[in-house]
């Protein structure tokens, strides 16, 4: 429980730190209802450090000024630290990569915050609570107090974290009104994607086949070939006729690795199988036997159970995938494009 509450807490402070990335096919939450400015009852959000840039007591302690707006060496140890906790198995990073990385997501998520103040974006506290006990339940804690126990261990308090999770909200809804929302994919860009990939999509489809291996008593004599072939074609005209694939294959196949399955290959992805062989199965419909089928082993009879295709549901479902694809790109240019231009009508200094 201790540890799921410490990864909870680390993705909870990191939250205000990350750039958001909207990837719709990992089955991510969709995206959050265009935010209303200045609602009533909002909550203002929590004033951010703005220091002068000629105090001398906290000279030493600031690492970097966005529009006159202070980072601390205090948050970038936080975020530091932070990320160890949520990223434990992964490879030690090399300290000062960290911290520059760690920096580069405060200065950027600052700069959104200060964008979501231009918008006057806010969030109201029932929605940070509603918010903050959706996450708490879900990294495994019984109550907010259990939770808040947890953070005074590690030295955060639930303030800390609250300002986080609203800045993280707020966020969200500027990069929502300014980004996502100016985001869209047509149906011709899908169509034009569709048939610029076909090849690479078809290589991603799968199929079930069942087969049935006659082995050659002598694998030098043309008659024992023939006597293989001619038992295949006896298997296949029994399998047309109505016999049970699975019966005959537990009786008749001498492959020991799928005859006690009733023959059956599983779940192939295209290109798994020879080219020889997969073009055998492929070109079947489902339910269909094939005649016998010569390979370097012996004589097949395949039966091709079912395969995805580029039509119906499978072409479906491949349009769907296209279009996640796209506006991901989109999404991504896009914000990539508008970080660089708030950046560059910004003041960053910095001081580390």
């Amino acid at each position: 429980m201790s540890r799921l509450l410490a990864v909870a807490v680390a993705a909870l402070l990191l939250a205000g730190c990350a750039v958001p990335r909207w990837v719709p096919w990992l089955g991510r939450d969709d995206p959050p209802p265009p935010p209303v400015a200045g609602p009533a009852g909002a909550v203002d959000p929590a004033p951010r450090r703005t220091l002068p840039v000629d105090d001398e007591d906290v000279m030493d302690r600031i690492i970097a000024v966005v529009n006159n707006d202070a980072i601390t060496l205090a948050e970038l140890q936080e975020s530091m630290l932070a990320w160890r906790a949520e990223n434990r198995q992964a490879s030690a990073r090399p300290e000062d990569e960290l911290r520059q990385e760690m920096l580069t997501r405060l200065i950027e998520s600052r700069l959104q915050l200060q964008e979501a103040d231009r918008e006057k974006i806010t969030v109201e506290e029932a929605e940070l609570q509603q918010e903050l006990q959706a996450r708490i339940k879900r990294f495994g804690a019984a109550t907010e107090a259990e939770f808040e126990d947890q953070l005074r261990r590690q030295g955060v308090t639930l303030e800390a974290v609250k300002r986080r999770l609203r800045d993280s909200m707020r966020v969200n809804r500027v990069v929502n009104r300014k980004v996502r929302l100016r985001v869209s994919v047509t149906e011709q860009e899908i169509t034009t994607y569709f048939e610029e990939n076909r090849a690479k999509l078809e290589t991603g489809l799968s199929y079930h086949a069942r087969h049935i291996l006659v082995l050659p008593e002598d694998r030098e004599s043309d008659a024992a070939w023939e006597a293989a072939r001619i038992k295949a074609e006896l298997l296949g005209t029994q399998l047309r006729e109505g016999a049970d694939f699975g019966e005959l294959a537990r009786r008749h196949s001498q492959d020991p690795a799928s005859a006690r399955d009733g023959g059956d290959l599983g779940t192939l992805k295209r290109g798994e199988l020879t080219e020889e062989v997969e073009t055998a199965i492929l070109r079947l419909q489902p339910g269909e036997i094939s005649p016998p089928f010569r390979s370097p082993l012996g004589y097949h009879v395949f039966r091709l159970e079912e395969k995805e295709t580029l039509e119906g549901e499978g072409l479906a479902r491949i349009r769907q995938q296209i279009r996640d694809i796209l506006l991901r790109q989109k999404f991504d240019a896009r914000l990539d494009a508008w970080l660089k231009d708030i950046r560059q009508r910004a003041i960053i200094e910095v001081r580390m």
